[in-house]
């Protein structure tokens, strides 16, 4: 059973950083595209960032560029977001998700569709 738990949300002033983190469990395959998702109350689901977990190609939203950086600890199964310059417009519950088993060809965006998703974290950013 594919599970993926999220942690590190919080609240911040403007200007500060959290790093977020996905532990995923019960998947073997190792080229898996992982992403994070942000959604703010009253707003539609804004795909954040991407990678994919064996190649580390990255795709990020604009609004976050220079400011949120994907990583990931392949051994420990686990995907990082870290935000810095975080702004009030940044306060959204944030998801991690994940296509797995993915093709060498096949895209992995922030546009992309995740079967896998986790119960989110809350990021609050005050001005």
């Amino acid at each position: 059973q594919v599970q993926l738990v999220e942690s590190g949300g919080g609240s911040v002033q403007s200007g500060g950083s959290l790093r977020l983190s996905c532990a995923a469990s019960g998947y073997t395959s190792r080229r898996n595209c992982m992403g994070w998702f942000r959604q703010a109350p009253g707003k539609e689901r804004e795909g954040v960032a991407a990678i994919v977990t064996n190649g580390g190609s990255t795709d990020y939203a604009d609004s976050v560029k220079g400011r949120f950086t994907i990583s990931q600890d392949n051994a420990a199964m686990t995907v990082y977001l870290q935000m810095n310059s975080l702004k009030p417009e940044d306060t959204a519950m944030y998801y991690c998700a994940a296509d797995l088993g993915i093709d060498w060809w096949a895209p992995c965006g922030v546009s992309g569709n995740y079967p896998f998703w986790g119960q989110g974290t809350q990021v609050t950013v005050s001005s």
